[in-house]
């Protein structure tokens, strides 16, 4: 960087995005405001719906603080006239005041929260939409904190972004609130799927389902959660009312389903094949429902060189059934290798990797 102010400024910047949105490297190493305040906020385990409003409270408060932070580190960054003219400029003193007040703001808010013992905060209000006539939102927030206890809950995700679903309560906890809503009360669509070809933290294929979730009570916003596609069969066993599929989505709930889809994406990429004309192609001996359209031909490499062989069998293979063929003869415990491993032929048993399956045309 040319000056110390543009290095301290890219630094501030990365650092409050990361202290923010939490990636795995922060949450290891415990920069969370759960894992600062850990003392201070209590056992979700305890107690989940209070030990979540002291936390909301606070990463408000915390994340309010982050544009005096940098004014702060600015002036220590910096030194002499350039000193003097961030405690000085008229910007600069903008700057000082807005960030002076976004904290005091954020103190007034939680302070307000925090009134009633607690009763003024978002997730309390929200819990008592749920509360009978005689009772209030503690008695309610008494029930999520006993079935949250319980072992046979479905919980996935992030602490930043986590679903949870006990028998009763379906929430979704993100960074500066709890959104709660009652089973029975539920409507559940699945709106929208997103494909990625490696997920960063497996290396493998993945699929994630975003659901919304609308209660009948008026009072309850609309909230989605979102979720792999491997833990949808077991949200749904732990769901009392069916998922619309609104939309038509494909949902891959195994490893082998996700794989499917990114081999016949490189297998499209490969060279085509060209079908002699005196030659006719036949029904997929795998399931007989579609013509063969998969040829074996050694091009990864020079004919005598490398492990792959060269397969003279005609077409018998339509691409699905050569791809499911080729995930069921992969280490199921490495699937970060599955793109790069040799299987044999499954007519004539010659080995082949995915650069020598060619699409007949």
């Amino acid at each position: 960087m040319d000056s110390p102010e543009a290095a301290f400024s890219l630094f501030y910047v990365v650092l409050s995005f990361c202290f923010v949105f939490t990636p795995t490297e922060f949450r290891s190493a415990g920069v969370t405001v759960q894992d600062l305040l850990s003392d201070q906020l209590g056992s979700e385990d305890l107690g989940f719906v209070h030990y979540h409003i002291r936390r909301t409270a606070a990463t408000v408060t915390v994340h309010s603080l982050l544009p005096l932070g940098y004014y702060a580190g600015m002036c220590v960054a910096s030194s002499g006239e350039k000193q003097f003219y961030f405690l000085v400029s008229e910007g600069w003193l903008i700057y000082l005041v807005t960030a002076v007040l976004i904290p005091a703001a954020a103190s007034l808010v939680a302070l307000y929260w925090s009134l009633n013992k607690w009763g003024n905060h978002p997730i309390s209000r929200s819990l008592a939409h749920y509360a009978l006539p005689q009772s209030g939102w503690r008695a309610v927030a008494s029930s999520v904190n006993t079935e949250f206890r319980r072992i046979d809950k479905f919980a996935s995700g992030v602490p930043g972004a986590r679903v949870i679903v006990t028998d009763t309560w379906v929430m979704k906890v993100t960074t500066y609130n709890v959104h709660i809503a009652q089973q029975q009360d539920i409507h559940l669509t699945l709106t929208e799927s997103r494909q990625h070809e490696l997920c960063p933290d497996l290396n493998t294929p993945v699929q994630f389902l975003t659901i919304r979730v609308c209660s009948i009570n008026p009072n309850v916003k609309p909230f989605d959660i979102r979720l792999n596609s491997t833990e949808y069969g077991e949200l749904r066993e732990k769901l009392h009312t069916t998922v619309r599929n609104a939309h038509n989505v494909v949902i891959h709930q195994t490893l082998s389903d996700m794989f499917l889809d990114t081999f016949k994406i490189q297998v499209e990429l490969n060279q085509r094949y060209n079908l002699p004309g005196n030659q006719e192609l036949e029904p997929c001996i795998g399931c007989m429902q579609t013509a063969a359209n998969i040829k074996l031909i050694k091009i990864c490499q020079e004919p005598n060189e490398g492990d792959c062989q060269q397969c003279y069998c005609r077409p018998m293979w339509c691409l699905t059934c050569m791809g499911k063929w080729f995930a069921s003869r992969q280490d199921q415990q490495h699937p970060e290798t599955w793109l790069s491993n040799r299987v044999p032929c499954p007519t004539c048993r010659s080995k082949f990797c995915i650069l020598d399956i060619s699409i007949v045309c």
